[in-house]
Protein backbone atom coordinates (compact mmCIF):
# COMPACT_ATOMS: atom_id res chain seq x y z
CA UNK A 1 0.00 0.00 0.00
CA UNK A 2 1.32 3.53 -1.02
CA UNK A 3 1.75 5.69 2.04
CA UNK A 4 3.18 9.03 2.55
CA UNK A 5 4.55 10.73 5.96
CA UNK A 6 6.27 13.82 7.45
CA UNK A 7 9.21 13.95 9.85
CA UNK A 8 8.85 15.65 12.45
CA UNK A 9 10.62 15.77 16.08
CA UNK A 10 8.78 15.97 18.88
CA UNK A 11 10.95 18.15 20.27
CA UNK A 12 10.05 20.27 17.02
CA UNK A 13 6.37 20.57 18.12
CA UNK A 14 6.03 24.50 19.35
CA UNK A 15 4.58 23.90 22.46
CA UNK A 16 4.86 26.09 25.41
CA UNK A 17 7.78 26.25 27.42
CA UNK A 18 10.77 26.03 25.10
CA UNK A 19 10.60 22.52 23.65
CA UNK A 20 7.90 20.42 22.13
CA UNK A 21 5.82 18.00 24.23
CA UNK A 22 3.10 15.88 24.31
CA UNK A 23 1.01 18.68 24.30
CA UNK A 24 -2.33 19.99 22.81
CA UNK A 25 0.30 21.66 20.14
CA UNK A 26 0.97 17.86 19.62
CA UNK A 27 -2.41 16.61 19.16
CA UNK A 28 -3.26 19.46 16.31
CA UNK A 29 -0.12 18.32 14.68
CA UNK A 30 -1.40 15.10 14.74
CA UNK A 31 -4.51 16.59 13.08
CA UNK A 32 -2.66 18.26 10.84
CA UNK A 33 -1.59 15.03 9.54
CA UNK A 34 -4.69 13.92 9.27
CA UNK A 35 -5.90 16.70 7.38
CA UNK A 36 -3.16 16.82 5.00
CA UNK A 37 -3.85 12.85 4.28
CA UNK A 38 -0.49 11.47 5.95
CA UNK A 39 -0.45 7.79 7.41
CA UNK A 40 3.18 8.08 9.15
CA UNK A 41 4.50 10.23 11.89
CA UNK A 42 8.53 9.75 11.74
CA UNK A 43 10.03 10.90 14.73
CA UNK A 44 13.96 11.24 16.06
CA UNK A 45 14.59 9.06 19.13
CA UNK A 46 12.39 9.83 22.52
CA UNK A 47 15.39 8.77 24.66
CA UNK A 48 16.91 11.31 27.75
CA UNK A 49 19.80 13.28 25.87
CA UNK A 50 22.82 13.76 27.68
CA UNK A 51 26.07 15.88 26.63
CA UNK A 52 25.63 17.51 23.03
CA UNK A 53 21.74 17.27 22.91
CA UNK A 54 21.69 13.91 20.36
CA UNK A 55 19.15 11.76 20.40
CA UNK A 56 21.34 9.54 18.90
CA UNK A 57 23.49 9.41 22.62
CA UNK A 58 20.87 8.54 25.10
CA UNK A 59 21.49 7.76 28.79
CA UNK A 60 19.02 4.83 28.20
CA UNK A 61 17.51 2.89 25.39
CA UNK A 62 14.30 2.45 27.25
CA UNK A 63 13.41 5.38 28.86
CA UNK A 64 12.15 8.39 27.51
CA UNK A 65 13.09 12.15 27.59
CA UNK A 66 11.84 13.53 30.58
CA UNK A 67 11.98 17.16 28.40
CA UNK A 68 8.64 15.83 26.63
CA UNK A 69 6.33 15.69 29.48
CA UNK A 70 3.74 18.22 29.01
CA UNK A 71 3.22 20.76 31.99
CA UNK A 72 0.57 21.72 31.04
CA UNK A 73 -1.08 18.21 31.77
CA UNK A 74 0.56 17.88 35.02
CA UNK A 75 -1.23 21.64 35.83
CA UNK A 76 -4.49 20.11 34.98
CA UNK A 77 -3.77 16.57 37.02
CA UNK A 78 -2.89 19.04 40.47
CA UNK A 79 0.90 18.31 40.47
CA UNK A 80 1.87 22.40 39.32
CA UNK A 81 0.66 25.65 39.37
CA UNK A 82 0.74 27.97 36.33
CA UNK A 83 3.01 30.34 38.46
CA UNK A 84 5.40 27.08 38.95
CA UNK A 85 6.02 26.98 35.05
CA UNK A 86 6.23 30.56 34.69
CA UNK A 87 8.69 30.97 36.97
CA UNK A 88 11.43 28.93 35.47
CA UNK A 89 12.81 30.39 32.54
CA UNK A 90 12.86 27.88 29.16
CA UNK A 91 14.57 30.42 26.69
CA UNK A 92 12.43 32.39 24.68
CA UNK A 93 13.21 32.05 21.16
CA UNK A 94 10.31 30.62 19.17
CA UNK A 95 11.99 28.92 16.37
CA UNK A 96 15.35 27.50 18.43
CA UNK A 97 15.36 25.35 21.83
CA UNK A 98 17.80 26.73 24.25
CA UNK A 99 18.91 23.28 26.09
CA UNK A 100 21.18 24.72 28.92
CA UNK A 101 17.74 26.56 30.08
CA UNK A 102 15.58 23.42 29.92
CA UNK A 103 18.15 21.13 31.56
CA UNK A 104 18.49 23.89 34.49
CA UNK A 105 14.53 24.59 34.53
CA UNK A 106 12.82 21.88 33.83
CA UNK A 107 14.01 19.32 36.47
CA UNK A 108 13.19 21.80 38.54
CA UNK A 109 9.69 21.99 37.90
CA UNK A 110 9.34 18.48 37.62
CA UNK A 111 10.55 17.66 41.02
CA UNK A 112 8.08 20.34 42.05
CA UNK A 113 5.16 17.91 40.54
CA UNK A 114 6.95 14.95 42.10
CA UNK A 115 6.60 16.25 45.46
CA UNK A 116 3.24 17.34 44.77
CA UNK A 117 2.47 14.50 43.66
CA UNK A 118 2.58 11.97 46.71
CA UNK A 119 3.17 9.08 43.95
CA UNK A 120 4.59 6.78 46.13
CA UNK A 121 1.42 4.54 47.13
CA UNK A 122 -0.69 5.30 43.39
CA UNK A 123 -1.45 1.59 42.21
CA UNK A 124 -0.67 2.61 39.09
CA UNK A 125 2.55 4.25 39.52
CA UNK A 126 3.20 0.67 41.96
CA UNK A 127 2.17 -1.42 38.65
CA UNK A 128 4.06 0.60 36.11
CA UNK A 129 7.37 0.21 38.48
CA UNK A 130 6.74 -3.89 38.77
CA UNK A 131 6.33 -4.13 35.46
CA UNK A 132 8.99 -2.27 33.67
CA UNK A 133 10.97 -2.85 36.42
CA UNK A 134 14.13 -4.86 33.97
CA UNK A 135 14.76 -2.02 32.55
CA UNK A 136 13.69 0.82 34.99
CA UNK A 137 15.25 -0.10 37.95
CA UNK A 138 18.60 0.18 36.76
CA UNK A 139 17.95 3.69 34.83
CA UNK A 140 16.61 5.11 37.78
CA UNK A 141 19.26 4.09 40.18
CA UNK A 142 21.51 4.78 37.88
CA UNK A 143 20.57 8.80 37.21
CA UNK A 144 20.49 9.08 41.18
CA UNK A 145 24.44 7.95 41.50
CA UNK A 146 25.20 9.50 38.38
CA UNK A 147 23.65 12.98 40.02
CA UNK A 148 25.88 12.12 43.26
CA UNK A 149 28.89 12.15 41.06
CA UNK A 150 27.50 15.52 39.50
CA UNK A 151 26.75 13.62 36.26
CA UNK A 152 30.17 12.18 35.44
CA UNK A 153 30.04 9.06 33.21
CA UNK A 154 30.09 5.99 35.07
CA UNK A 155 33.43 5.26 34.16
CA UNK A 156 35.01 7.70 36.63
CA UNK A 157 32.26 6.79 39.83
CA UNK A 158 33.99 5.22 42.37
CA UNK A 159 35.38 1.47 41.67
CA UNK A 160 32.92 -0.27 44.15
CA UNK A 161 29.22 1.24 42.77
CA UNK A 162 31.01 1.28 39.13
CA UNK A 163 31.16 -2.32 39.43
CA UNK A 164 27.89 -3.30 40.90
CA UNK A 165 29.07 -4.88 44.14
CA UNK A 166 26.13 -5.61 45.85
CA UNK A 167 26.54 -4.02 49.36
CA UNK A 168 27.33 -0.89 47.77
CA UNK A 169 24.20 -0.89 44.75
CA UNK A 170 22.15 -1.60 48.42
CA UNK A 171 23.97 1.52 50.25
CA UNK A 172 22.91 3.61 47.30
CA UNK A 173 19.78 2.18 46.74
CA UNK A 174 18.68 3.26 50.25
CA UNK A 175 20.56 6.36 50.37
CA UNK A 176 18.87 7.51 47.29
CA UNK A 177 15.55 6.04 47.08
CA UNK A 178 13.61 9.23 46.90
CA UNK A 179 15.51 10.47 43.66
CA UNK A 180 15.27 6.92 42.56
CA UNK A 181 11.19 7.37 43.02
CA UNK A 182 11.55 10.82 41.22
CA UNK A 183 13.09 8.93 38.02
CA UNK A 184 10.78 6.60 37.99
CA UNK A 185 7.73 8.54 38.05
CA UNK A 186 9.14 11.21 35.23
CA UNK A 187 9.04 7.56 33.11
CA UNK A 188 5.81 6.61 34.28
CA UNK A 189 4.50 10.39 33.49
CA UNK A 190 6.48 9.65 29.87
CA UNK A 191 4.65 6.55 29.12
CA UNK A 192 1.13 7.66 29.96
CA UNK A 193 1.39 10.93 28.23
CA UNK A 194 3.28 9.33 24.66
CA UNK A 195 0.39 6.02 24.92
CA UNK A 196 -2.23 8.93 25.34
CA UNK A 197 -0.65 10.66 21.98
CA UNK A 198 0.54 7.04 20.21
CA UNK A 199 -3.77 6.28 20.95
CA UNK A 200 -4.93 9.41 19.49
CA UNK A 201 -2.50 9.23 16.58
CA UNK A 202 -3.54 5.65 15.56
CA UNK A 203 -7.22 6.13 16.14
CA UNK A 204 -7.01 8.89 12.91
CA UNK A 205 -5.16 5.83 11.03
CA UNK A 206 -1.91 7.59 11.54
CA UNK A 207 1.63 5.16 12.37
CA UNK A 208 4.39 6.27 14.60
CA UNK A 209 7.60 5.54 12.57
CA UNK A 210 9.77 5.19 15.77
CA UNK A 211 13.59 5.55 15.68
CA UNK A 212 16.32 3.53 17.23
CA UNK A 213 20.15 3.81 16.86
CA UNK A 214 21.83 0.58 16.46
CA UNK A 215 24.55 1.46 19.06
CA UNK A 216 23.60 2.61 23.05
CA UNK A 217 25.88 5.30 24.57
CA UNK A 218 28.95 4.78 26.59
CA UNK A 219 27.33 6.72 29.57
CA UNK A 220 23.91 4.78 29.78
CA UNK A 221 22.45 2.78 32.21
CA UNK A 222 22.68 0.12 30.15
CA UNK A 223 26.04 0.18 29.18
CA UNK A 224 26.47 0.27 33.43
CA UNK A 225 23.85 -2.60 33.93
CA UNK A 226 25.15 -5.18 31.28
CA UNK A 227 28.71 -4.32 30.78
CA UNK A 228 28.84 -8.19 29.86
CA UNK A 229 26.96 -7.20 26.43
CA UNK A 230 29.97 -4.76 25.60
CA UNK A 231 33.72 -4.92 24.40
CA UNK A 232 34.82 -3.81 27.74
CA UNK A 233 37.65 -5.22 29.53
CA UNK A 234 37.62 -6.31 33.25
CA UNK A 235 37.80 -2.97 34.51
CA UNK A 236 34.74 -1.84 32.59
CA UNK A 237 37.18 0.10 29.82
CA UNK A 238 36.04 -0.30 26.33
CA UNK A 239 38.63 -2.20 24.43
CA UNK A 240 37.60 -0.83 20.97
CA UNK A 241 34.38 1.79 20.09
CA UNK A 242 31.89 2.94 17.07
CA UNK A 243 32.78 4.97 14.56
CA UNK A 244 33.27 5.00 10.23
CA UNK A 245 36.24 5.24 8.78
CA UNK A 246 37.25 8.08 6.50
CA UNK A 247 35.67 8.57 3.16
CA UNK A 248 34.78 11.69 0.89
CA UNK A 249 33.14 13.79 3.89
CA UNK A 250 35.61 13.29 6.32
CA UNK A 251 39.69 13.18 5.81
CA UNK A 252 39.52 11.49 9.25
CA UNK A 253 36.52 9.55 9.61
CA UNK A 254 33.64 9.98 12.50
CA UNK A 255 34.45 9.02 15.52
CA UNK A 256 31.13 8.10 17.36
CA UNK A 257 32.57 6.44 20.77
CA UNK A 258 29.76 4.05 21.29
CA UNK A 259 30.42 0.84 22.87
CA UNK A 260 30.47 -2.34 20.67
CA UNK A 261 28.34 -5.43 21.38
CA UNK A 262 30.03 -8.59 21.74
CA UNK A 263 28.16 -10.29 19.41
CA UNK A 264 29.55 -13.84 20.34
CA UNK A 265 27.96 -13.46 23.99
CA UNK A 266 24.56 -12.07 22.35
CA UNK A 267 24.46 -15.18 20.35
CA UNK A 268 24.91 -17.61 23.08
CA UNK A 269 22.04 -15.85 25.10
CA UNK A 270 19.52 -15.96 21.58
CA UNK A 271 19.56 -12.41 21.04
CA UNK A 272 17.70 -11.70 24.27
CA UNK A 273 18.76 -8.39 25.17
CA UNK A 274 18.12 -7.26 21.72
CA UNK A 275 14.34 -9.30 21.70
CA UNK A 276 13.88 -7.58 24.87
CA UNK A 277 14.52 -4.10 23.26
CA UNK A 278 13.04 -4.71 20.17
CA UNK A 279 9.58 -5.65 21.67
CA UNK A 280 9.45 -2.86 23.84
CA UNK A 281 9.67 -0.76 21.12
CA UNK A 282 6.75 -1.89 19.84
CA UNK A 283 4.90 -0.62 22.91
CA UNK A 284 5.84 3.37 21.68
CA UNK A 285 5.58 2.62 18.07
CA UNK A 286 4.58 0.96 15.17
CA UNK A 287 6.85 0.93 12.62
CA UNK A 288 11.11 1.03 13.55
CA UNK A 289 13.49 2.60 11.98
CA UNK A 290 17.06 1.05 12.60
CA UNK A 291 19.91 3.76 12.51
CA UNK A 292 23.24 1.96 10.74
CA UNK A 293 22.11 -0.68 9.54
CA UNK A 294 25.06 -1.89 8.12
CA UNK A 295 26.40 -2.77 11.68
CA UNK A 296 24.77 -5.94 11.56
CA UNK A 297 26.64 -7.47 8.70
CA UNK A 298 29.89 -5.98 9.64
CA UNK A 299 31.15 -3.28 12.28
CA UNK A 300 33.98 -0.73 12.44
CA UNK A 301 35.95 -0.59 15.28
CA UNK A 302 38.29 1.87 16.87
CA UNK A 303 40.87 1.36 19.44
CA UNK A 304 39.36 2.92 22.44
CA UNK A 305 41.69 5.85 23.03
CA UNK A 306 42.37 7.00 19.34
CA UNK A 307 41.51 10.39 18.78
CA UNK A 308 40.29 10.04 15.22
CA UNK A 309 38.76 6.96 13.49
CA UNK A 310 41.75 6.55 10.87
CA UNK A 311 43.00 2.94 11.95
CA UNK A 312 39.56 0.91 12.76
CA UNK A 313 38.95 -1.92 11.21
CA UNK A 314 35.95 -3.75 9.93
CA UNK A 315 34.72 -6.95 12.06
CA UNK A 316 31.88 -9.07 11.11
CA UNK A 317 28.48 -8.73 12.87
CA UNK A 318 25.73 -11.05 13.84
CA UNK A 319 24.03 -11.42 10.13
CA UNK A 320 20.89 -12.14 9.12
CA UNK A 321 20.72 -14.70 12.55
CA UNK A 322 19.69 -11.97 14.51
CA UNK A 323 16.74 -11.27 12.41
CA UNK A 324 15.55 -15.05 12.37
CA UNK A 325 15.44 -14.60 16.02
CA UNK A 326 13.31 -11.65 16.10
CA UNK A 327 10.71 -12.83 13.66
CA UNK A 328 10.69 -16.18 15.91
CA UNK A 329 10.34 -14.29 19.16
CA UNK A 330 8.36 -11.26 17.96
CA UNK A 331 6.83 -12.15 14.66
CA UNK A 332 6.50 -10.24 11.72
CA UNK A 333 7.45 -6.81 12.37
CA UNK A 334 7.97 -3.61 10.87
CA UNK A 335 11.75 -2.18 10.11
CA UNK A 336 13.36 0.41 7.97
CA UNK A 337 16.65 -0.40 7.27
CA UNK A 338 18.73 2.69 7.28
CA UNK A 339 21.04 1.41 4.72
CA UNK A 340 22.25 4.58 3.68
CA UNK A 341 26.28 5.21 2.86
CA UNK A 342 28.85 3.04 0.99
CA UNK A 343 27.26 -0.69 1.11
CA UNK A 344 29.07 -3.92 0.09
CA UNK A 345 27.33 -6.69 -1.56
CA UNK A 346 27.47 -8.38 1.39
CA UNK A 347 25.09 -5.31 3.39
CA UNK A 348 22.88 -5.64 0.37
CA UNK A 349 22.10 -8.95 0.44
CA UNK A 350 21.46 -8.97 4.35
CA UNK A 351 18.62 -6.44 3.58
CA UNK A 352 17.29 -7.81 1.10
CA UNK A 353 17.19 -11.44 2.94
CA UNK A 354 15.53 -9.55 5.76
CA UNK A 355 12.66 -7.83 3.41
CA UNK A 356 13.26 -4.81 5.50
CA UNK A 357 12.82 -1.31 3.26
CA UNK A 358 15.93 0.12 2.84
CA UNK A 359 15.92 4.33 2.45
CA UNK A 360 16.26 6.26 -0.70
CA UNK A 361 17.09 10.25 0.04
CA UNK A 362 17.13 12.55 -3.31
CA UNK A 363 19.40 14.82 -1.86
CA UNK A 364 22.01 12.20 -2.80
CA UNK A 365 20.44 11.52 -6.03
CA UNK A 366 21.70 14.63 -8.49
CA UNK A 367 25.47 14.61 -8.37
CA UNK A 368 26.49 11.53 -10.46
CA UNK A 369 24.44 11.14 -13.20
CA UNK A 370 21.73 8.74 -14.08
CA UNK A 371 23.32 5.48 -13.10
CA UNK A 372 22.69 7.01 -9.56
CA UNK A 373 21.02 4.79 -7.01
CA UNK A 374 18.85 7.53 -5.50
CA UNK A 375 17.39 8.94 -8.64
CA UNK A 376 13.47 7.88 -8.72
CA UNK A 377 14.01 5.68 -11.65
CA UNK A 378 16.21 3.66 -10.36
CA UNK A 379 13.49 2.42 -7.37
CA UNK A 380 12.23 -1.03 -6.47
CA UNK A 381 8.64 -0.61 -4.55
CA UNK A 382 10.11 -1.95 -1.81
CA UNK A 383 11.72 1.36 0.33
CA UNK A 384 11.53 4.69 1.94
CA UNK A 385 12.06 7.29 -0.13
CA UNK A 386 13.09 10.97 1.95
CA UNK A 387 13.68 14.33 0.39
CA UNK A 388 16.30 14.59 3.37
CA UNK A 389 17.05 12.93 6.35
CA UNK A 390 17.74 14.62 10.29
CA UNK A 391 21.40 14.66 8.57
CA UNK A 392 20.72 16.22 5.49
CA UNK A 393 20.37 20.45 5.40
CA UNK A 394 17.31 21.05 3.80
CA UNK A 395 15.95 20.96 0.47
CA UNK A 396 16.31 24.98 -0.09
CA UNK A 397 19.72 25.03 1.63
CA UNK A 398 21.24 21.72 -0.06
CA UNK A 399 20.31 22.66 -3.54
CA UNK A 400 21.67 26.54 -2.60
CA UNK A 401 25.02 24.35 -2.31
CA UNK A 402 25.39 22.31 -5.01
CA UNK A 403 27.73 22.79 -8.13
CA UNK A 404 26.33 25.00 -10.71
CA UNK A 405 26.56 21.59 -12.89
CA UNK A 406 24.48 19.76 -10.06
CA UNK A 407 21.79 22.48 -9.67
CA UNK A 408 21.92 22.21 -14.26
CA UNK A 409 20.77 18.13 -13.76
CA UNK A 410 18.20 18.54 -10.54
CA UNK A 411 16.10 21.36 -12.64
CA UNK A 412 16.28 19.34 -15.87
CA UNK A 413 15.42 15.80 -14.36
CA UNK A 414 12.64 17.66 -11.93
CA UNK A 415 11.26 19.57 -14.78
CA UNK A 416 11.53 23.35 -13.15
CA UNK A 417 12.68 26.18 -15.06
CA UNK A 418 14.27 27.97 -11.32
CA UNK A 419 15.45 27.14 -7.86
CA UNK A 420 11.81 28.59 -6.99
CA UNK A 421 10.56 25.59 -7.54
CA UNK A 422 13.07 23.21 -6.06
CA UNK A 423 11.18 22.16 -2.77
CA UNK A 424 7.91 21.06 -4.32
CA UNK A 425 9.97 19.47 -7.53
CA UNK A 426 11.93 17.05 -4.93
CA UNK A 427 8.84 16.37 -2.78
CA UNK A 428 7.08 15.22 -5.90
CA UNK A 429 10.29 13.52 -7.06
CA UNK A 430 9.80 11.51 -4.06
CA UNK A 431 5.79 11.05 -3.79
CA UNK A 432 5.43 10.30 -7.03
CA UNK A 433 7.91 7.24 -7.06
CA UNK A 434 6.99 3.94 -7.27
CA UNK A 435 8.56 3.98 -3.39
CA UNK A 436 5.98 2.31 -0.76
CA UNK A 437 6.49 4.80 1.63
CA UNK A 438 7.46 8.59 0.96
CA UNK A 439 8.17 10.44 4.01
CA UNK A 440 9.32 14.43 3.63
CA UNK A 441 10.46 16.74 6.51
CA UNK A 442 8.30 19.19 7.82
CA UNK A 443 11.15 21.82 6.97
CA UNK A 444 10.52 21.05 3.38
CA UNK A 445 6.90 20.93 3.69
CA UNK A 446 7.43 24.64 4.81
CA UNK A 447 10.49 25.88 1.82
CA UNK A 448 12.68 27.10 5.55
CA UNK A 449 16.39 27.36 4.30
CA UNK A 450 19.07 25.83 5.84
CA UNK A 451 18.85 27.68 9.25
CA UNK A 452 16.24 24.94 9.72
CA UNK A 453 18.43 22.06 9.38
CA UNK A 454 18.37 19.88 12.49
CA UNK A 455 21.69 18.36 12.53
CA UNK A 456 24.98 18.58 11.23
CA UNK A 457 27.24 15.44 11.53
CA UNK A 458 30.29 15.35 13.50
CA UNK A 459 29.82 18.56 14.66
CA UNK A 460 29.18 19.55 18.49
CA UNK A 461 26.64 22.27 19.48
CA UNK A 462 23.87 23.63 17.77
CA UNK A 463 22.26 20.83 16.36
CA UNK A 464 18.87 19.58 17.49
CA UNK A 465 17.72 22.75 17.77
CA UNK A 466 14.82 23.41 15.41
CA UNK A 467 11.32 24.67 16.11
CA UNK A 468 8.30 24.87 14.16
CA UNK A 469 6.19 28.45 14.52
CA UNK A 470 3.06 28.07 15.98
CA UNK A 471 1.18 29.33 12.97
CA UNK A 472 2.98 27.01 10.44
CA UNK A 473 0.37 24.25 10.05
CA UNK A 474 -2.61 26.43 7.86
CA UNK A 475 -5.20 24.71 6.29
CA UNK A 476 -4.29 26.13 3.10
CA UNK A 477 -0.81 23.77 3.72
CA UNK A 478 -2.94 20.37 4.49
CA UNK A 479 -4.75 21.19 1.23
CA UNK A 480 -1.89 21.48 -0.20
CA UNK A 481 -0.17 18.70 0.76
CA UNK A 482 -3.89 16.44 0.26
CA UNK A 483 -4.31 17.13 -3.10
CA UNK A 484 -0.33 16.03 -3.99
CA UNK A 485 -0.17 13.15 -1.70
CA UNK A 486 -3.92 12.11 -3.63
CA UNK A 487 -2.82 12.76 -6.83
CA UNK A 488 0.07 9.97 -6.44
CA UNK A 489 -1.98 7.65 -4.85
CA UNK A 490 -1.18 7.96 -1.57
CA UNK A 491 -4.72 8.90 0.40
Amino acid sequence: MRQSGILMAVSSIPSPYGIGSFSKEAYAFVDFLEQAGQKLWQILPLGPTGYGDSPYQSFSTFAGNPYYIDLETLIQEGYLTKADCEACDFGSEETSVDYEKIYQSRFQVLHTAYQNSHIEKDAEFLAFRQENACWLDDYALYMAVKNAFGGKSWLFWDEKIKLREPEEMARYREQYADEITFYAFLQFLFVKQWQALKAYANQKKIQIVGDIPIYVALDSADTWASPELFQLDETCTPVAVAGCPPDAFSSTGQLWGNPLYRWEYHKQTGYQWWVKRIAYCYQLYDIVRIDHFRGFDEYYAIPYGDETAEYGRWEPGPGYEIFRTLRGELGRIRVIAEDLGYLTPSVLRLVKKTGYPGMKVLQFAFDSGEENAYLPHNYTRNCVVYTGTHDNDTTLGWYRSLKRRDQSFTKRYLQIRNRKGIQWGLIRAALSSVADMAVIPMQDYLGLDGEARMNLPSTLGGNWKWRMKADACTDELAEEIRSMVKLYGRL
